[in-house]
């Protein structure tokens, strides 16, 4: 597989085995100030050591508590500028690589309860008696760099924003057609700013290749995307206007001739294997934009790619995905490798995840929309590093163990756990995420699957507790 030769280059590149991590993701950020970036730095260490923890908690002390609260209050400081340094090292790592980048875009929702009007408004729920609950909380629009073998580089771009600020897709439709809003007025419009800016970390349009669900399935990010010289997969939702305009790409794709068939494993609704047997289509067309927006944008020449299981499955939802691409599909292999490549989105979504069971991002007390996307910033590059870890230990467990790890890391592992029977101590990155792991619970049996997410962040948390309690007994660390 490409990513085991790639991922020792992304590390001697970057100087993995000199520096600790810390210092390798803040190395490309900039600040107004140097002193905040010495700040970030430091706070970093301390979120990483206290991960899910508040930051009381995660702080240890009032002065590093005082600290952290003037850092995400200071009007100075900007979530772009936080995760700067972090960006900087994904494009590091991206040019590292040779083979195609995938970048996952999303949207997800931080809710908090109980928070008041310096909250940004997120929602509002109908309830009996004509009432309507509001929820607060705040939006982040993020893309996430991912090579195709599944490994996590790192965030590219992430958007923060809360409706209080934005009038929102559902109240403009009320009054006009939602395809004749201008895009810069949607909620939307956050795709584009994320395409753009990622795009142009990569400085390789050409081997870019943005993946979307049904949410980015927008005619102006198709058009940008293909003014920007770079790629896309995205699963669409809307019926456009197709071929001379008479048709429509439903109506192309229903006459089209079944490809091939294609069998895939997945898991009915209990988590039981199961097996779909997926009929393939794929053709290219002409896709015009909507009537609205004829004078901003072209026709384009993409490719639809059906892929729908043949018979109703009992215990589950029946696949049906229905992509759209720029990319040359000329076989059946082309259109199953990007079936292949769209599946990976879900990746994104547990990134997601690991920032709100992981980080514990909703837990937080911080009361304004402001310092709550800052502390969020912070978490982002906790989160991706479980996921890198845990994905390096399932795709590429002999590569070098300080891609993934620091000296002192290790130095306790090797403390703790023994090597394996004739095997070197510091052999592979492997055997330290396995170590790791069992600190989190897992039993490391022969017949386990490999560790997840959550073992492995539970690991993390374990290990910094026990490196604190090393220091401590040094005296390295006062009362």
């Amino acid at each position: 597989m490409r990513h085991k030769a790639a991922t020792p280059a992304i590390v001697s590149s970057l100087g993995w085995e000199d520096k600790g991590w810390i210092d390798q993701e803040l190395d490309g950020a900039y600040f107004q100030d140097v002193r905040l970036g010495q700040r970030l730095r430091t706070l970093l260490g301390l979120m990483s050591n206290g991960l899910g923890q508040s930051i009381p908690l995660a702080c240890q002390d009032w002065a590093n508590t005082k600290a952290a609260y003037r850092f995400f209050s200071n009007p100075r400081i900007t979530e772009e500028e936080i995760l700067s340094g972090h960006f900087a090292s994904t494009q590091a790592r991206a040019a590292a690589i040779s083979e195609p980048l995938l970048v996952l875009h999303d949207t997800t929702e931080f809710s908090f309860q109980g928070a008041g009007e310096a909250v940004g408004l997120l929602t509002a729920l109908p309830i009996p008696s004509h009432r309507r609950i509001t929820i607060r909380g705040l939006l982040m629009h993020s893309s996430l760099a991912l090579t195709t073998d599944g490994i996590p580089l790192g965030l590219l771009s992430a958007k923060f924003w809360t409706r209080k600020n934005f009038k929102g897709t559902n109240a403009l439709k009320r009054k006009i057609n939602p395809t004749r809003i201008p895009i810069h007025e949607k909620e939307s419009f956050r795709w584009l700013e994320n395409i753009r800016q990622a795009t142009g970390l990569l400085a390789q349009p050409g081997r870019c290749i943005h993946i979307a669900d049904r949410e980015g399935d927008i005619y102006e990010l198709f058009d940008l995307v293909r003014d920007l010289g770079a790629k896309f997969v995205v699963r669409t939702c809307v019926d456009r206007l197709a071929e001379d305009g008479d048709t429509t790409v439903a109506g192309v794709m229903k006459h089209a001739e079944v490809k091939g068939v294609h069998r895939i494993e997945v898991r009915d609704q209990d988590g039981q294997p199961d097996h779909a047997l997926l009929e393939i289509k794929y053709e290219q067309l002409v896709v015009r934009p909507p009537l609205g927006k004829r004078n901003d944008h072209p026709e384009l020449a993409l490719t639809a790619i059906h892929a729908r299981e043949k018979s109703k499955a009992r215990r589950r939802v029946r696949i049906e995905w229905k992509l759209m691409t720029n990319l040359a599909v000329h076989s059946l292999e082309d259109a199953l490798e990007k079936l292949r490549w769209y599946a990976l989105r879900w990746k994104i979504e547990v990134f997601h995840k690991i920032l709100k069971s992981g980080c514990r991002a909703e837990q937080s007390k911080l009361r304004t929309t402001e310092r709550l996307s800052k502390l969020i910033a912070v978490f982002c590059i906790l989160s991706w590093r479980v996921f890198w870890m845990t994905m390096v230990g399932r795709s590429d467990p002999q590569t070098t163990p300080e891609t993934v790890l620091t000296n002192t890391e290790m130095t306790i592992l090797d403390q703790l756990m023994d090597a394996p029977e004739g095997g070197n101590v510091r052999s592979n990155a492997g055997n330290y995420l396995i170590k790791i792991a069992r600190l989190g619970g897992y039993l490391a049996r022969a017949s386990d699957p490999p560790p997840g997410n959550l073992v492995m962040w539970r690991g993390v948390s374990r290990l910094a507790d026990i490196h604190l309690g090393f220091l401590m007994a040094k005296g390295n660390v006062g009362n």
